[in-house]
């Protein structure tokens, strides 16, 4: 992967450009859909299988530390098998992991085909992004790179949709099967089209001590992340071990990786001021906008009263927008400066996250769906622009390496913003019941009215205390909920400076882009 075996392939054009952005466009899809289909599906599975839903959990958790530890070596891997090769060999692996899911006879069984589903599908996002950028000539590269991230924007909203119907409907292993033919067409359409863009592969030796690193300290993080509210975080002996080997392990793995004749992760790449800038900002991004997508349904149904498949509803909107001007971003960003269009973005997100900072327990579900619909807009400025600068600059062989690299940075942070932000709402919502409660009591005169008042009505004391508690809850909650929403607006406006500290890009890796095969 040195190099493309012939030095400069054309580009495709007619009915193998559509089917190869089709056929990547599905495998990538399959990919993201399945790390958020299982969410909803847990109840059933773990009900299925006789376990708790905390163990349950282990069937999303094995998923996210497998891929993320895989991720990264996707620069080693393409090196050594070529990026065709990997790229059917994963699809065919993930159909086989899938099928092995959906006849897992126990918990154990499951959570070991996951890990295995988890572990090949770490090329396929970073891969089917350099084949993508290899099809398309350097000026449309950014129209290849809208169709790229329509899927990675459309699948999460999906994914619990789709999980909740099949569940609902049919049962638990079909949120798995459905893999399967997908698979097999993206798998032989890649093939048809792409077996002749072989990369170059050179044999080079695994760095068997990064790899050991990369997985202890992936692990124990993505582990600690996973268990820390469960387990109350720093209360907790095993998250502080945890944590311990995590920090470790991660500081001799970047010692060890920088020192390296044949690193198993090509650090080298956060030289460049564009990747360092834009992985940096799309990740810290992503994390805020996870976030946000644990925290507002969560609100919703917990505070607000709202079933799950009506806060479905609320969040689905954010595809409308998304889908619509990815490919008006994608035409448009080989004319424009892509960190305006970034720039752009995290205004419209500040905006959105400022606006549901207003939010009230007694929201209306049309004020609650206006900043989900504005939102897509942001979505469709962001992805796009912001992997265009990633990816500037650099030669052919680089890409599949900075592509898996920036990939894995990203779903990291997205897992630290689940995490953190589930944590800070919970730390946010306690402390304003504290100070709810100091204002409430036999001493209030209000206090003491609205008691009487229910009394009145034919409460008893207690009833209209439990009132009142329930009340305060769901106050405390939605002050809670909005005190993040506001972080997070002032957190994207800070980001804009990030964007600007990177040199001006205009299309995706205007140089590579047609040898990114």
């Amino acid at each position: 992967m040195a190099g493309p075996p012939r030095p400069a392939l054309p580009p495709l054009t007619g009915a193998p450009l559509v089917l190869g952005t089709l056929a990547l466009s599905l495998a990538v899809f399959m990919n993201v859909l399945d790390s958020s289909i299982a969410n909803v599906s847990i109840p059933a599975i773990s009900g299925d299988m006789g376990v708790s839903p905390q163990q349950g959990t282990w069937v999303i958790t094995s998923f996210a530390v497998s891929n993320a530890i895989s991720v990264p070596l996707t620069g080693w891997l393409t090196m050594r098998f070529g990026q065709v090769r990997l790229f059917i060999t994963s699809i065919l692996l993930f159909v086989l992991a899938s099928f092995l899911c959906g006849i897992a006879p126990s918990i154990e069984v499951l959570i070991a085909a996951r890990v295995l589903q988890g572990a090949v599908a770490g090329p396929m996002i970073p891969l089917s992004q350099a084949l993508l950028l290899g099809s398309y000539t350097p000026a449309k590269s950014g129209m290849a790179l809208a169709f790229w991230g329509m899927t990675t924007l459309v699948a999460p909203i999906m994914g619990p949709l789709l999980g909740g119907w099949i569940s609902d409907n049919y049962t638990w292993p079909w949120i798995f099967y459905i893999n399967i033919p997908i698979g097999v067409f993206a798998a032989w359409a890649t093939w048809s089209i792409y077996k002749e863009r072989e990369s170059k592969t050179v044999r080079l030796p695994i760095d068997k001590i990064g790899l050991a690193l990369l997985v202890i300290w992936v692990g124990s993080l993505q582990i600690m992340l996973d268990k820390g509210k469960e387990l109350d975080w720093f209360n907790s002996g095993e998250i502080i071990i945890l944590t311990a080997v995590a920090l470790v392990s991660f500081i001799y793995f970047i010692i060890w990786e920088l020192g390296d004749d044949h690193p198993v992760v090509d650090l080298s790449l956060f030289k460049g001021r564009n990747f360092s800038g834009g992985v940096v900002a799309i990740s810290v991004a992503y994390g805020l906008f996870f976030g946000s997508l644990v925290i507002l349904p969560l609100w919703l149904q917990t505070q607000i009263g709202y079933t799950a498949t009506e806060a479905g509803k609320v969040m689905a909107p954010v595809g409308i927008f998304a889908i619509l001007l990815s490919p008006v971003v994608g035409k448009l960003l080989p004319k424009i400066d892509a960190r305006y269009v970034a720039s752009t973005a995290f205004l419209i997100f500040a905006l959105v996250f400022f606006m549901r900072s207003r939010f009230t327990p007694d929201v209306d579900t049309m004020t609650l769906m206006i900043p989900t619909i504005i939102q897509g807009a942001a979505m469709a400025m962001f992805f796009i622009p912001l992997t265009s600068i990633i990816l500037s600059g650099l030669s052919p062989e680089k890409i599949p390496a900075a592509a898996g690299l920036s990939n894995f940075v990203r779903i990291m942070f997205g897992g630290m913003g689940t995490s953190l932000t589930s944590t800070l709402w919970d730390n946010r919502s306690a402390l304003h019941h504290a100070q709810l409660a100091e204002h409430s009591g036999p001493g209030n005169p209000a206090f003491t009215a609205a008691v009487q008042g229910m009394q009145a009505q034919g409460m008893s004391e207690q009833g209209a205390w439990a009132v009142i508690e329930r009340t305060l809850s769901v106050q405390a909650g939605t002050l809670g909920a909005t005190d993040i929403f506001y972080m997070s607006a002032i957190l994207f406006l800070l980001l804009i400076g990030l964007v600007w500290m990177t040199k001006p890009s205009r299309s995706a890796a205007p140089v590579d882009a047609g040898g990114a095969h």
